[in-house]
């Protein structure tokens, strides 16, 4: 049977691995940065090697395709992204983007070609890490972010993503929205310790769970640390830390399939003998409901005005990003499982609890994933890692599933 090969895909991984290393055994390749530019060069190298044509798009996204007998077909795409959290690990994203090419380099050493052209697609700020949102650069191509408001957002030290894209000399001439390709696939690790806990090399993805993405201002009143009594501070930490601390209390009864976390929380011109006036905190909040998710977005909103009216305090509330629950297509789950049972790999459905660039394209495109496990479920951190023979395993699942659908006369799912 056809297969990849195994050594050289883990050969790109660790080589890719190099690219942006911090030292501790991760990578720091954040969007647009001289690390991602560097990467993308890499990757477009090896697909020169392998006789694909390279285009990118007004938002920085990379395609390379290989040539299908019917040129004129929408091809069956692959893909991922390369950039990483500012302390990531060496599989998250990229292990998606070479699993594709090591698809495309075993096709062509066995000289197999395919009815409909194949495509890969490395995405722009996937991570979210640099620029909001996440998911940018697919969002983009899929026409549900604009590109006008997603060339204004800006990083932490107000550099714009199209100030980013002109520096690093990513932005192409290919147009977007993209034209939506027949399919889309990709594989991924887990990002948490289902498969491993149940020693399963292969996870079907059914679908993603919903995500909201909240950001909170609080203004209260910088005051003197050692001359103003408690009554009469207007302390916006204290207002935060209260508002968190209520809802991590009370809402795992409430929402029991729910997850929320806040990864960010900064207070503004900080000083050790100063009240906190004003400060600003992230809300990371996913369920796999549409309805649960909206009904929690109400309440923690509803929680941060009340505590911070009660405390005389101004709360504001933005909505930097909604992707709703959205499920996968049928079809390419199904050609997906039925790779990994011919294959011989035992496998599950799982949902996936993490945003991928895989479900933005699933609300336009017949759509899947292919998961691998990942050591300890861990990952956006240094110590993230896989077995090489699970990367092998994936890779396979996504080659049988791409040939095929590529192959198929009828794709309708």
């Amino acid at each position: 049977m056809l297969n990849i090969d195994s050594a050289r895909l883990w050969q790109s991984l660790l080589a890719m691995s190099q690219i942006g290393a911090t030292g501790r055994g991760g990578v720091c390749r954040l969007a647009l940065s001289a690390e991602d530019v560097a990467a993308r060069r890499l990757f477009s190298t090896w697909c020169r090697q392998a006789g694909l044509s390279l285009e990118s798009d007004a938002v920085g996204n990379l395609f390379a395709r290989r040539r299908g007998r019917c040129a004129e077909l929408a091809p069956v795409m692959m893909g991922s992204h390369l950039d990483s959290q500012p302390e990531g690990g060496n599989f998250d994203g990229v292990y998606g983007v070479l699993a594709a090419l090591e698809v495309i380099r075993a096709l062509n050493d066995h000289d197999v070609e395919t009815r409909r052209p194949l495509e890969i697609a490395c995405w722009t700020n996937e991570e979210g890490a640099r620029f909001a949102p996440a998911m940018l650069g697919s969002s983009v191509f899929a026409g549900e972010l604009p590109l006008e408001q997603a060339l204004r957002a800006a990083d932490s030290q107000g550099v714009t993503l199209a100030a980013a894209l002109q520096a690093s000399g990513c932005q192409g001439p290919r147009a977007t929205p993209g034209p939506m390709p027949d399919a889309y696939f990709e594989a991924h690790i887990e990002q948490g310790p289902v498969l491993e806990s149940r020693r399963l090399p292969i996870g079907v993805v059914s679908g993603g769970q919903g995500i909201l993405w909240l950001e909170a201002e609080l203004e209260g009143a910088g005051a003197h640390a050692g001359t103003t009594p408690r009554a009469y501070r207007r302390d916006a930490l204290q207002a935060a830390a209260a508002i968190l601390t209520q809802w991590e209390n009370d809402a795992p009864s409430r929402y029991p399939q729910a997850l929320w976390t806040c990864g960010q929380l900064t207070i503004s011109k900080p000083s050790r003998n100063t009240v906190p006036g004003k400060v600003q905190f992230s809300l990371d909040l996913r369920h796999p409901d549409a309805a649960g998710l909206q009904l929690m977005a109400n309440d923690i909103c509803e929680r941060i005005r009340s505590v911070a009216q009660a405390r005389g305090i101004a709360a504001r509330i933005e909505t930097l990003w909604h992707a709703p629950p959205t499920p996968f297509d049928a079809g390419c789950q199904r050609l997906l499982a039925e790779a990994a049972a011919r294959l011989g790999y035992p496998h599950q459905d799982i949902v996936s609890g993490a945003g991928h660039d895989a479900i933005v394209l699933a609300r336009h495109c017949p759509s899947a994933m292919v998961f691998i496990p990942c050591l300890d479920g861990i990952s956006h951190n240094e110590a993230e890692s896989i077995e090489p023979e699970h990367a092998a395993m994936g890779a396979n699942v996504l080659l049988h599933a791409v040939l095929a659908r590529a192959n198929a006369q009828d794709n309708a799912s």
